[in-house]
């Protein structure tokens, strides 16, 4: 029997849910404001009713000190319990509500008190400043206790001091102002408190459902996992803000892309440009696995909205999938030909076969030397024209899968290439798509034709393909040349719609131009002007290497 596992202790500390460190952390905030307030509420209240307290002392005082019988009593008459200046001293006393009124002589003698066995008796604090004719106002403990004091000099009429008038407001009584006040301070900091925890819980649960109820250190988590998987996967990720601008990027995007860091924070206008790759990733063009072209790269993009409003899209390379696709479309082309050049070549087999048995062997040799100066002259009619040794051998293969498809293609008299080409695999593409798309619009048309042109005007090459189909509507035109548009129904390995766009592509990419007319007598014509395509004479052709021309796009 296993034995039980022990318990595990519960540490004391934060909770761990992000929600409710928020509502603990507002809750504390409020609470500490609310204290913070009533704390520096009391203190200048305090103080308030302490200056109040002595500017009332020292207001009673005045008025005492202005009683001309009273400054006529002291002078006359001695200090006695039942004298006139007690008298009216109680009586203002009891008027004003005032603790004591004390009236002392220039010496500091007592002739009223609350007390009357003070009377005649020294004062008990210092009477120096009133007796030098100062007005004083304190708080000062005296034979009666704590109070609040105002001190004024007593004048004949001449403006001699005589004497000093002292009233006294009990300090107590400012206490219980303050007191008193204290429970309705602590009423509005507990509306305010609770008004505040009310928020705070609102806000929390705001942030519980955005956090997904999760705790800080699973929020830490799923970032550093989204950190490694963004940039482990070998897919391109680009996330969009509500407004369209970048705000992620991860390393695929930014090769895919051809773009760095300082993308993050544009729109897509500003880091792309003008283009399907833009109109794809913002959206204006709706669907799943869309095409598009970016420099030579063939990509496929997805995009899924965001709870936010913004967006994330997914961008795969396709390039080396189309290519390997097209290199088999090309392949299943090129075996349908042979299988048709074999058929063929069986039937010549067995008419040779025929001449011989019946011995008419002059017209054997004849029906050979046909047979081979037809294949002869097609190659060598391409290679007096076309010196560049790629485009011959694929001006030469494109004849003979022409000529199994019932289609004639011609060479343009017009026809001169010498071998001076920059970039001759790029030409290979802007040739090889063309005359694959006029094959594909003339076959199994009547009189079907395809003719090819391609000529030099000093670094500039001239490329045309007319071809005698059904032609394309104008309104189309310019359609043909987008990413992922076609009018044919897509092949085995994937999607049409990538050719032209990339005849255009690289067309542009080299300050160039790729359109589209109606040929002469119907059909279409595509025109691609490629200037600077060729070397002085003097000089050997620049060796490109595939992967250059990917790299200077992206660049």
């Amino acid at each position: 029997m296993s034995p039980t596992p022990p318990a595990r202790r519960r540490r004391l500390g934060l909770p761990r849910r992000v929600f409710s460190q928020v509502l603990l952390m507002q809750l504390a905030i409020a609470a500490g404001v609310a204290v913070l307030a009533t704390g520096l509420f009391l203190a200048p209240l305090s103080k308030q009713l302490d200056q109040e307290a002595m500017n009332r002392a020292l207001a009673i005082a005045q008025t005492t000190a202005q009683q001309p019988q009273i400054i006529k009593d002291v002078q006359d008459t001695p200090p006695t319990v039942d004298g006139p200046v007690q008298r009216e001293a109680e009586r203002i006393r009891k008027a004003t509500k005032a603790e004591y009124v004390v009236v002392m002589d220039w010496r500091g003698m007592r002739w009223s008190h609350t007390t009357p066995s003070e009377i005649g008796r020294f004062v008990s604090t210092s009477p120096d400043q009133p007796l030098a004719g100062q007005e004083v106002k304190e708080i000062d403990k005296g034979t009666l206790g704590r109070s609040a004091r105002g001190k004024v000099p007593l004048r004949d009429a001449d403006g001699t001091v005589v004497g000093a008038v002292s009233v006294g407001i009990k300090y107590d009584g400012v206490r219980a102002q303050l007191i008193s006040a204290i429970p309705g301070l602590l009423a509005y900091a507990g509306g305010a408190l609770a008004v505040g925890a009310l928020a705070a819980w609102l806000i929390s649960r705001r942030v519980q459902r955005q956090t997904r109820d999760l705790a800080f250190s699973d929020i830490s988590a799923l970032l550093s996992e989204r950190e490694a998987m963004l940039h482990g996967i070998r897919e391109g990720v680009v996330a969009l803000d509500r407004t369209g601008r970048i705000r992620l990027l991860n390393d695929e995007a930014r090769r895919l892309l051809g773009i760095g860091d300082e993308a993050v924070g544009r729109s897509l206008d500003e880091a792309l440009g003008e283009g399907r790759t833009t109109d794809v990733l913002a959206g204006r063009v709706t669907g799943t696995d869309l095409l598009a072209v970016r420099g030579q790269r063939v990509l496929v993009t997805n995009r899924m909205p965001t709870d936010d409003g913004g967006a994330v899209a997914t961008l795969r390379d396709r390039t080396e999938l189309e290519q390997l696709g097209r290199e088999l479309d090309s392949t299943h082309g090129l075996i349908d030909a042979l299988r048709a050049q074999d058929h063929e070549h069986a039937n010549r087999m067995h008419t040779l076969l025929g001449l011989l048995e019946l011995e008419m062997y002059d017209d054997a040799v004849d029906f050979v030397g046909e047979v081979v100066g037809d294949h002869r002259a097609t190659a060598e009619q391409v290679t007096e024209k076309i010196q560049d040794p790629l485009i011959a051998a694929l001006l030469v293969g494109k004849a003979t899968v022409a000529a199994e498809r019932a289609v004639a293609l011609w060479i343009s008299d017009r026809t001169w290439l010498p071998d001076r080409l920059i970039d001759p695999r790029g030409l290979v593409t802007v040739v090889g798509n063309l005359v694959d798309n006029a094959l594909d619009a003339v076959a199994g048309t009547p009189h079907a034709r395809v003719e090819v042109e391609l000529r030099t005007e000093g670094h500039t090459a001239v490329l045309r393909v007319r071809d005698t189909g059904p032609g394309i509507p104008e309104e189309q035109r310019e359609l043909v040349f987008t990413e992922g548009w076609s009018t044919k129904k897509p092949p085995a390995h994937g999607k049409r719609g990538i050719g032209l766009s990339l005849v255009r592509r690289l067309a542009e990419r080299q300050g160039g131009s790729a359109v589209v007319t109606e040929a002469f007598g119907g059909g279409a014509e595509f025109v691609v002007v490629l200037p600077e395509a060729l070397t002085e004479p003097d000089l050997e052709p620049a060796l490109t290497a595939p992967g250059e021309t990917v790299e200077e796009e992206s660049r």
